[in-house]
């Protein structure tokens, strides 16, 4: 198996929280390519328009280890270059991402609804990665897992590169204990608690997943903690961490959670409803450190609404 090399150092600090990106130039594979500049064109014309890639280049913006590259330079392949992409402009989520802790390995957070983990797609500068880098001034940081957008509660970040391993591996083998807490209808038909297994298939570009027949990759278990009328407070015990997971059970019970946009009905898209969360909250954290061996729990600083 050919390991693959890190490559240099980016030339270019952080804007915004964000890396630059890095592009390596491929080899030439018949393309023909003169110049960095046609390589560029070629590559990004078709998304920003050749005129913009042009513009980009006279003003520096594509940097190499010695320094901005310039139109006519000779295409080298595996050369490495950076830049930095036009951030779209984005509506800053009004509430604030909470430190439950922090020491020189880890940092745990409270997410609020509404912020995206890290960036994708739309959401680049208003994600908590790129908040909690500009605030705690943690260039380096990094998430160990990702919370859904709309989900509350608690995430875990990596404060040093070479520790994230260790702790994503303990994500990947199931040994980390999560308790999550939902607000939804309440219906005495539905016998809980009760642990449900599906099949759930989420497709790239299609907002909601789906469950189909076949053998399970999900299980969570549902559990009912109180209830005031025609709503319940839920404790979800997930064993598996499939998107939507969560969300998609609990619909799949009758029970969706309340004011989930996707679930049992996709709604248009539109401007964000800051008075209605999913009400949808990763409540517990719990692990055994890989670096200290010392056991650890964590607990939301968050409360859902839904009951009140």
């Amino acid at each position: 198996m050919r390991r693959r090399t890190k490559g240099p150092a980016a030339p270019l600090a952080q804007r915004e929280g964000i890396d630059p990106v890095r592009v390596r130039l491929p080899e030439d594979s018949g393309a023909g390519w003169a110049t960095v500049g046609e390589y560029l064109r070629a590559r990004y014309g078709g998304a920003v328009g050749d005129a913009r890639v042009a513009e980009m280049v006279r003003d520096g913006r594509f940097v190499g280890v010695d320094g901005p590259v310039t139109e006519d330079a000779p295409y080298v392949a595996g050369t490495y270059l950076w830049f930095h992409r036009d951030f779209p402009v984005e509506e800053r989520v009004p509430f604030e991402v909470g430190v439950v802790y922090r020491d020189e390995r880890i940092v745990v957070v409270d997410k609020p609804h509404f912020l995206a983990t890290m960036p994708r797609g739309r959401h680049v500068t208003e994600t908590a990665l790129a908040r909690l880098r500009r605030e705690l001034g943690v260039p380096e940081l990094q998430p160990a897992h990702r919370l859904d957008r709309l989900t509350a509660g608690l995430v875990l970040f990596v404060v040093r590169p070479g520790d994230r391993g260790a702790y994503q591996t303990l994500l990947r083998d199931r040994l980390v204990g999560k308790e999550y807490e939902a607000v939804a209808a309440y219906d005495p038909a539905v016998a809980l608690p009760v642990t449900v297994r599906s099949r759930i298939v989420k497709e790239r570009g299609v907002i909601a997943a789906r469950e189909e027949p076949g053998e399970p990759n999900s299980e969570s278990r549902i559990e009912l903690v109180e209830r005031r009328g025609g709503l319940g407070r839920y404790r979800l015990l997930p064993a598996t961490g499939r998107t939507h997971q969560l969300r998609v059970h609990m619909n799949a019970l009758g029970l969706p959670i309340l004011h989930d946009p996707v679930y049992p009905v996709v709604r248009e898209d539109g401007p964000e409803d800051y008075t209605r969360p999913l009400q949808l909250l990763a409540r517990v954290l719990e692990f055994t450190d890989p670096v200290t061996g010392v056991p650890l729990r964590f607990e939301s600083g968050l409360r859902l609404g839904g009951l009140d």
